[in-house]
């Protein structure tokens, strides 16, 4: 079994990465990932699986990425905080260890308010830089919280995620910084629409020097529609889409649209690729998948290096 992730071994010999997401179905076919994986896989350097994203009951992160695993692929298990204690959370971290999956992203996750289980309690036991603490903890020392000593510490690379968009603007570096310090490797940003703020919090990130310290993937999401962009200005917390992009989408006929998209979303991938301090991209296609290798070729990303075992 390999010990490290191909994720890592492409961003340690400085390769621009391209990761993808995969969202699990809302039932237990396992054809479903299966043919979602074989879409992304020659097209990405590692296929992050959602956990239960938006608060909706899906198929659990951990078995998609068990499933990915037994393809052959190289993925990324995303666990949150809301639905797990600790005691679950670092269970789930050394499970994941022992079935091969290399790569974790720490997150808090969406409230449930937003899903199709609103009564549902969250857990929030911890937060998501506590979460990355820990898993650092558990692979570097071998001791869970606590201080107790694991008879086989987990190998995990340790993702985590960054909003450059979200107000204050001005703490967005601030809270990257502590994510960096509680042992976070790679991040993952939201997607990116509005280069100008991104490039501003970028810099931010090469002043205090923090793009020498972790691996940072640029978020990119192709549109479908002006519909969807509007929606996205509007509706989703976090969220930054600029009227020029709106307007761009609106300027062509509905059945351009999602070429319009597919175009704005390779734009902004060959912008991330000359940027200092970007070491890659993550592209979230919603529920979209298999656009994605025409994005990927677009933009010039392929074939993916091969990185043999070592």
């Amino acid at each position: 079994m390999k010990v490290d992730s191909n994720l890592k071994k492409v961003l340690t010999k400085n390769n621009f990465a391209v990761t993808a997401e995969c969202g699990p179905p809302k039932g237990a076919d396992p054809g479903i990932i299966r043919k979602k994986g074989d879409i992304l896989k020659d097209y990405t350097d590692s296929i992050n699986v959602t956990d239960n994203q938006t608060g909706v009951v899906r198929l659990s992160s951990m078995a998609a990425c068990a499933i990915l695993r037994q393809e052959g692929l190289d993925p990324v298990l995303q666990m949150v905080t809301r639905d797990r204690n600790r005691i679950a959370l670092q269970s789930d971290i050394l499970g994941a260890s022992a079935l091969g999956i290399r790569n974790i992203l720490c997150l808090s996750g969406d409230h449930q308010s937003f899903g199709n289980q609103q009564q549902a309690k969250g857990v929030f036991d911890i937060d998501s830089v506590q979460l990355i603490h820990t898993v650092r903890r558990m692979r570097d020392l071998g001791q869970i919280i606590g201080g107790e000593a694991l008879s086989e510490p987990p190998k995990l690379f340790i993702g985590a995620v960054a909003n450059p968009f979200a107000d204050p603007f001005d703490y967005r570096v601030i809270r990257l910084g502590k994510k960096v310090a509680a042992g976070a490797e790679f991040i993952q940003t939201q997607c990116i629409y509005n280069l100008k703020r991104f490039k501003e919090w970028i810099e931010q990130v090469r002043e205090r020097g923090l793009d020498k310290k972790v691996y940072i993937l640029g978020g990119v999401t192709p549109l479908k529609s002006a519909r969807m962009a509007e929606y996205m200005s509007k509706q989703v917390a976090g969220m930054d889409v600029p009227d020029d992009i709106i307007d761009r989408m609106k300027g062509v006929e509905p059945k351009e649209q999602r070429r319009e998209g597919i175009r704005i979303a390779v734009e902004t991938i060959m912008a991330l690729k000359y940027m200092e301090g970007v070491h890659g991209v993550h592209i979230m296609a919603i529920e979209w998948e298999d656009i994605v290798p025409q994005i990927v070729e677009e933009a010039g990303l392929y074939p993916r290096p091969k990185i043999s075992e070592e």
